[in-house]
C-alpha cells in the first residue's frame, strides 16, 4: 500500500508530465489516500486534465478539486458571447443533434439540458464546448432516451471492456436491468473506473449507468 507521501510524489509527477499543464501551478496535499489539487489554472479544460491525470495515479482513492479557473483578460467572454460559441460548437459538430440541445450560461459555466439518442451524442456535446474561451465550467444535464435494442447489451459491454482492457475486464462485473447498467468490481485507478462507465454510455440501448466499481490496491490484483 502505498503511503500519502508517495502518492503526492506521483501525483506531482504526472501533472509534471502532462504537456498543457504548469505543475508549479497546481498544489497536491494527501491525507489517507484523497487527493485534494489547489491553485489556478488559466482554462477549464486545464483543470479536467488536472483531475484526470490525478486519477490515474494508482493508490488514489478520491479527489477533491479546489482549482481555480482564472480566465485571463484577454480570453474573458461575456455569458452572451460564451452562449453565441456555444450554440454555434454544436451546430459545426455532425455527431450532435443541435437541435435537442437547450444551453444556458451563467457567471461562465454552461449548462446543457435535452434529450438525444445515444450515449456518445452526449458526450460530444460537452466535448463541443469545454475548451471555448470562457467557460469556467460544464455542467451536462444532457439525457439518453433510445430504447433498448435486441442486441445484448451486456453481452456489447463485455466485448468492448475485453478489447480495451484486456484482463482487467475480468475484474468488472456487469447487470443490466432494461436500459439501466450497474457496475461492480474493482479496477487499480479511477481512470479506469471511468473509462468503464464511459464504455457503458456509449453502448447502444442504455439510458442509465450507475458506477459501482471500487479503486483497490495493487495487493487485490496481487492476490486475485
Amino acid at each position: 500500500m502505498k503511503t500519502d507521501a508517495q502518492i503526492q510524489t506521483d501525483v506531482q509527477n504526472q501533472l509534471k508530465w502532462e504537456p498543457q499543464l504548469n505543475a508549479a501551478e497546481i498544489g497536491v496535499a494527501v491525507k489517507n489516500g484523497i487527493v485534494t489539487l489547489a491553485g489556478i489554472v488559466d482554462t477549464y479544460p486545464k483543470k479536467l486534465a488536472a483531475e484526470k491525470v490525478t486519477k490515474s495515479v494508482i493508490g488514489v482513492k478520491a479527489v477533491a478539486l479546489d482549482l481555480q479557473v482564472g480566465i485571463s483578460p484577454v480570453n474573458r467572454k461575456s455569458d452572451t458571447e460564451i452562449a453565441e460559441a456555444c450554440v454555434n460548437a454544436l451546430r459545426w459538430d455532425s455527431s450532435v443533434p443541435d437541435d435537442k440541445i437547450k444551453i444556458k450560461v451563467e457567471n461562465a459555466t454552461v449548462t446543457m439540458e435535452g434529450t438525444v439518442e445515444w450515449g456518445y451524442q452526449r458526450l460530444a456535446a460537452k466535448n463541443a464546448v469545454i475548451g471555448l474561451n470562457g467557460v469556467k465550467g460544464v455542467n451536462n444535464m444532457i439525457v439518453v432516451k433510445q430504447k433498448p435494442s435486441s442486441v445484448d447489451i451486456k453481452q456489447r459491454i463485455r466485448e468492448s471492456f475485453i478489447s480495451t482492457a484486456g484482463h482487467e475486464a475480468d475484474n468488472i462485473r456487469i447487470e443490466t436491468l432494461g436500459d439501466k447498467v450497474v457496475l461492480r468490481g474493482n479496477v487499480k485507478s479511477h481512470y479506469e473506473r471511468e473509462e468503464a462507465e464511459n464504455t457503458a454510455w456509449a453502448t447502444p440501448g442504455v439510458n442509465e449507468v450507475e458506477n459501482r466499481i471500487e479503486v483497490a490496491y495493487e495487493e487485490f490484483f496481487e492476490s486475485a
